[in-house]
């Protein structure tokens, strides 16, 4: 069975709850006897802590612990949990990796005392020489694998077929820091029962957490109830527990009272993760009319020794064109800066930055019309291992966003389009990200009164996931969507997946169809009123599962100050089934937005005598507000996937920021002549 195109522009049914107050989020939660938390930082980036002194801050009004190595429980082992830092468990050692990483926790009656408490802490430390320049240490720059990511791929001979090549570039990009940012700051809410803990925590991995906390504090895993009802935005952040997880529910046994630990803006810079710097080397041979011969993409990107993560931006070239010649490689080089982790669409949103912008760059070089060049290069099969696609509408995508966007009034020639004496410039690149998904489960349960009950433990980050699995279940069972529950956020419902990698309607989503439908069969045939069912997806799929897109940017500068202005932005985009078609294109706007600030704003600045992030708040850290954001015109491509999963959904939570910086910064390029090869485009680098 299929169910039903659904679609239809159905309004959030937690929209209420979030615009009058009613929605609750983790920090949000107060509970009887409760205190405050308060994290110190280390103002070192490299050595040990000689002495920690907490005698002042004991003293001082309303402080009851100040908690640190020195007198913190050990802790059970990380491997094979969510901790983010999987070599460097909170509180276990005097080891300093980087500046900011958390040391001790202040614990107070209040939050004012609690801070005041932190202030009085004195710590002295050992110095050590701190590695904290990227390009200083290239040269020990090694592989590191992660979650299936190859560091190394190869079809054919790259290097001989580039060196042979009649048209060819060769060119560096760079991507700087970037931080997430999300409105609702991380945090949590700790209490111990006996060994029975309760947590409110913002988290997008709930599960996880519960698995983690486990292991970490040796009880068994049901003694750990885990509670996520609203997060306010995560972008990746927060898929991984961090250290103020940890410390918070280290806190709340130590002082036998809840604890409630927020993370500050600023303290998130350091300890929170972020999208490691990249320098990403793209190198394409071609014929004379277009034909891809060779492609190179290689590069490193920013890591250290206490977290596994690595920006694993060649992704998009083992999918978006076809070549004899493929290579791609990229290394960590391991620096005392804090722990980076996944931001949305990681690993594609720079490496498309990079590779889109080198097909333009041989789009002049051949004379080709950019969308002439990527079609004559259209990978009708996955690039690398040949397996067919699920589905593939990529064409489309550029054919109805370049028709839309007027792509044929476009003068090639850098320079030539102006308005009054603004210069003007229109740029596209092509967007794509995988079809993940992974086993879910969803409980069915029709009530007396007639409305059914549906349960998950997934998430709800602003994305619209209670929504769309309403529709879903009330799509499957033939009722009106008004007459479903979805109820979520809450590791005593059935086990749900990180939300994460665009996968929780593909997953989540196939898993609520499967009780749906075996609820339906129960009721017909009398057998009973609830039903249970786990998606899994198939471990030896034959086909290669993406969704495509394209991305069209117009573009004016101002040719006496440098002024980048981005004037419009059409996009195409073909992710199978569209759930709910007023959600998906606020989630294609969302990461379109994302895009733009990538483009023209994004970095977080590091101080490299330091080891320190230095703009670390939001005055400072440029985010695209209303006044940057003009006409966003969003086309979704119909699409049928019957292989993809059951319902048919790709996921486009990612896949909207995925080739917004190129496009903007190839319209730079046409509009002034000068090509901009690292994030942002400032007025510095146009001028």
């Amino acid at each position: 069975m299929t169910i039903p195109m659904i679609g239809a522009g159905v309004d959030r049914v937690d929209g209420r709850q979030k615009t009058t107050g009613a929605a609750k989020y983790a920090a949000e939660h107060n509970l009887p006897n409760q205190t405050y938390g308060v994290l110190v930082m280390s103002s070192i980036p490299a050595g040990t802590i000689r002495a920690i002194d907490a005698s002042t801050a004991l003293k001082s009004p309303g402080v009851i612990a100040v908690i640190s190595h020195l007198n913190a429980p050990k802790l059970g082992s990380a491997t094979g949990t969510s901790l983010a830092e999987q070599n460097l468990v909170p509180l276990q050692d005097g080891t300093i990796h980087y500046l900011g990483q958390r040391i001790a926790v202040v614990v107070a009656d209040t939050l004012e005392q609690a801070t005041r408490g932190a202030e009085l802490v004195r710590v002295t430390y050992d110095k050590a020489p701190a590695r904290t320049d990227m390009n200083e240490h290239r040269s020990e720059a090694k592989d590191r694998a992660q979650n299936n990511q190859k560091s190394e791929f190869s079809k054919g001979d790259a290097d001989a077929a580039l060196a042979s090549a009649p048209v060819k570039i060769d060119q560096t990009y760079r991507t700087p820091y970037e931080h997430h940012n999300p409105i609702e700051a991380h945090g949590i809410v700790a209490q111990w029962d006996g060994d029975h803990l309760t947590l409110y925590d913002s988290s997008q991995n709930i599960f996880a957490v519960q698995k983690t906390l486990a292991q970490l504090f040796a009880v068994p895993k049901e003694n750990v109830h885990v509670i996520s009802q609203f997060v306010g935005g995560a972008f990746g952040s927060k898929g991984s527990s961090w250290p103020h997880v940890v410390i918070g529910v280290m806190a709340a046994k130590a002082v036998k009272r809840p604890v409630k630990v927020v993370v500050t803006r600023k303290q998130l810079f350091f300890a929170n993760g972020h999208r490691p710097e990249t320098e990403q080397r793209v190198a394409l041979g071609a014929t004379q009319d277009g034909k891809l011969v060779s492609i190179i993409h290689e590069g490193m990107g920013q890591g250290n020794s206490v977290c596994d993560y690595l920006e694993g931006f060649t992704r998009p070239t083992q999918v978006l064109y076809a070549s004899p010649n493929i290579r791609g490689a990229h290394r960590v080089v391991e620096l005392n800066v804090p722990s980076g982790t996944y931001m949305r669409a990681p690993g594609l949103t720079p490496g498309a930055f990079a590779l889109e912008s080198a097909m333009d760059e041989l789009a002049y070089a051949l004379k080709m019309d950019p969308i002439a060049l990527r079609l004559a290069n259209y990978a009708d099969a996955d690039p690398i291992d040949n397996k067919p696609w699920s589905s593939k509408s990529l064409k489309e995508c550029y054919q109805q966003a370049a028709d839309r966007f007027g792509w044929s009034k476009r003068n090639p020639q850098p320079r030539s389009m102006r308005d009054g004496r603004l210069l003007i410039g229109y740029g596209m690149s092509s967007s794509t990200y995988p079809a993940h998904r992974s086993p879910a489960s969803a409980r069915a349960v029709m009530n007396h009164d007639g409305t059914v009950t549906v349960s998950s433990g997934s998430h709800e980050m602003g994305m619209g996931t209670a929504t769309v699995m309403a529709q879903v279940a009330a799509a499957t069972l033939g009722i009106p969507v008004e007459r479903v529950r979805f109820v979520y956020g809450d590791t005593t419902l059935p086990n749900a997946p990180i939300s994460a990698g665009s996968m929780t309607a593909a997953s989540v989503g196939s898993a609520v169809f499967g009780a749906c439908d075996a609820l339906k069969k129960k009721l017909a045939s009398m057998e009973g009123s609830e039903a249970r069912f786990d998606a899994k997806p198939d471990e030896n799929d034959p086909y290669a599962s993406h969704a495509f897109g394209a991305q069209f940017a117009e573009v004016s500068v101002d040719p006496d100050l440098g002024l980048v202005r981005v004037r419009r932005i059409v996009s195409a985009f073909a992710a199978g089934r569209v759930l709910n078609a007023k959600t998906a294109t606020s989630q294609y706007r969302g990461g379109i937005i994302q895009g733009l600030g990538m483009a023209l704003l994004e970095q977080t600045h590091f101080d490299k005598r330091l080891g320190s992030f230095t703009n670390v708040n939001l005055g400072e850290y440029l985010l695209p507000v209303n006044a940057d954001v003009h006409t966003i015109d969003v086309i979704m491509v119909e699409e049928d996937d019957p292989h993809v999963n059951p319902i048919g959904v790709k996921g486009i939570g990612e896949i909207g920021i995925v080739g917004v910086g190129p496009a903007i910064a190839n319209a730079v390029f046409h509009a002034t002549g000068k090509r901009v090869r690292d994030l942002p485009i400032t007025i510095e680098k146009v001028m």
